[in-house]
């Protein structure tokens, strides 16, 4: 199966739900949900409609990011850093708390953990990793981002030891899992404008030809054009066959 789908609602939520088949939802990341949003948000989409979840920055990201400004939240100068990092902390706890709070409401398949590139493989960043994830429990599948300097038999050795699918645009590299794909097009590479970039026919084409490669996949398109990419690529994908 591949399911198509956006980084957020590239259009009206109506508009997502008639064209597509799935949303990750990003709203999550910056600041808390409450699960009656989700559940509002669940009861609207088709009974098919697939959700999955971007995790909250407070789990993944220090509170130096700018990201922050979209939190809702004074954070004082001696909490900040129990921000990210994948830390045993009460802000963490709480970020992966109301993560999965909306994953259930929404009866998610997949959690998506981002990463800073400021996340790097030191051996505290490793430890800390390895802590979060055989801490937590969830039904959902766990999707983990490294975006830092991270040698990719790193990454395969920590999502075999947790159990974790490599989420990772596949115009940049090759991901290190294998079954289930999670792919995040985030328009560049290929392109030189980042998220401007607007997939070309061609590049639509590759994609599909990669996604058929997995047992199952999530092509989760991410730049400006999200809406109109995605619908592209399903009607590509019309004359694939699905795999079981």
């Amino acid at each position: 199966m591949i399911w198509v789908g956006t980084c957020g609602f590239g259009r009206r939520q109506a508009d997502a739900f008639r064209d597509l088949q799935a949303v990750e939802t990003q709203e999550t990341f910056y600041r808390p949900v409450s699960v009656e949003r989700a559940r509002r948000w669940r009861s609207a989409a088709p009974e098919s409609f697939t959700f999955t979840v971007k995790a909250s920055q407070f789990i993944t990201h220090p509170s130096s990011s700018p990201t922050y400004r979209r939190s809702g939240r004074v954070i004082p100068a001696d909490e900040r850093d129990a921000y990210g990092g994948f830390q045993d902390t009460l802000p963490v706890r709480e970020g992966w708390q109301a993560t999965r709070a909306v994953a259930e409401a929404l009866r998610a398949t997949v959690v998506v953990f981002q990463c800073p590139s400021s996340f790097g493989p030191t051996p505290s960043n490793v430890a800390a990793l390895y802590r979060f994830f055989e801490a937590i429990s969830t039904d959902c599948v766990k999707a983990w981002e490294p975006r830092g300097p991270w040698p990719s038999h790193l990454v395969a050795k920590a999502c075999e030891d947790l159990g974790l699918v490599h989420a990772i645009d596949p115009f940049a590299a090759e991901p290190a899992t294998y079954g289930l794909a999670y792919f995040r097009l985030h328009g560049s590479p290929p392109g030189p404008r980042l998220y401007r970039h607007t997939f070309t026919d061609e590049e639509l084409r590759r994609l599909r030809a990669i996604c058929a490669e997995y047992d199952d996949a999530y092509a989760m398109f991410n730049n400006v054009t999200s809406h109109d990419d995605a619908m592209r690529l399903r009607t590509l994908l019309e004359g694939l066959p699905e795999r079981a």
